[in-house]
């Protein structure tokens, strides 16, 4: 597997969690409440009372999230990466710090399921972050003639 096509394969992963909440979040707020993950499970709900308008904004950016990681599949920019995964990352480690330290509500199977989620979303934007910086930089086009 080249390089480019593992960087769009870890952002596309990226890019299908992110879509998924934050479709769900927008669009079906007291659904993604009640329901999330799915199969049955709850995992939003066991933490506070319901915030229609708490949920659309997760939702929202969320879907800001996939927006810019969309951006940087396209590209494969070394600039839009490194942005996308560090956006990644300013989400993604507090929530999974926040899980981390408050695991009440929900079982050890679904408190398993949920933290391995949440470190795979902190891990590869880790990840790509350490290739792209450790890669050399593209080269500086060359200066134009001054007029």
């Amino acid at each position: 597997m080249t390089q480019a096509t593992w960087i769009r394969v870890a952002l596309g992963y990226l890019v299908l969690v992110s879509l998924q909440i934050g479709a769900w979040a927008q669009f079906a707020p007291r659904s993604f409440y009640d329901d999330f993950p799915g199969l049955g499970r709850a995992w939003v709900s066991v933490d506070g009372p319901y915030n229609e308008h708490l949920v659309r904004d997760v939702g929202g950016l969320y879907l800001a999230l996939t927006v810019l990681l969309v951006a940087a599949i396209i590209t494969l920019s070394r600039a839009l990466v490194i942005t996308a995964s560090a956006a990644v990352l300013v989400s993604g480690v507090p929530h999974l710090v926040y899980h981390l330290a408050n695991r009440d509500g929900l079982s050890t199977g679904d408190l398993g399921a949920s933290l391995t989620g949440l470190v795979a979303f902190a891990l590869i934007p880790l990840a790509l972050l350490y290739v792209e910086l450790r890669s050399p930089a593209p080269a500086e086009p060359p200066a134009a003639p001054a007029a």
